[in-house]
């Protein structure tokens, strides 16, 4: 078998490749010691950028949240409620029920009277979701309990 070769900070198994099997089963070794498939390396990176899209959606909704005068507490419930629904992705799309988007509006195209944008913006789907709230719960806690007790809101 023939030695790894190292590739920036990891080292990839040369023979695995060498001897023409998939790379998705590649062994990875990593310079912390620990050693995954390229597969799973390759979700870890899908995984970084669904923590960056979702960090990046939730710095869009904290303020918006602030507007209509819900406190820390109530944003909470609004991450927690939107985290189980959509994972703050602004492209979740269940297929079973239509239920688009961060805040899962259903059917998606709901959203298009807070913009045309609806499909693509995460700010225009949270301020949707935002308004939808308090017309509907009065606070993200009032939609988190109903979430709770029921499974949807």
């Amino acid at each position: 078998m023939p030695t790894p070769r190292r590739t920036g900070a990891s080292l990839v198994a040369a023979a695995v490749i060498a001897a023409g099997a998939s790379t998705a089963g590649a062994a990875v070794a990593h310079a912390d010691g620990s050693v995954t498939t390229a597969a799973e390396s390759g979700a870890t990176e899908q995984a970084k950028k669904t923590v960056k899209r979702s960090t990046e959606n939730k710095r869009i909704a904290r303020p918006l949240a602030a507007k209509k005068g819900w406190k820390a507490a109530q944003f909470r419930c609004l991450s927690r409620l939107w985290h189980r629904e959509s994972g703050w992705n602004h492209r979740a799309h269940n297929g079973y029920s239509g239920a688009y988007g961060i805040p899962q509006a259903m059917p998606g195209r709901k959203m298009s009277g807070a913009g045309k944008d609806w499909r693509t913006n995460p700010r225009t789907q949270i301020k949707w979701g935002l308004k939808y709230i308090a017309q509907r719960y009065d606070t993200p806690c009032g939609a988190w309990a109903h979430f709770r007790s029921r499974g949807w809101y």
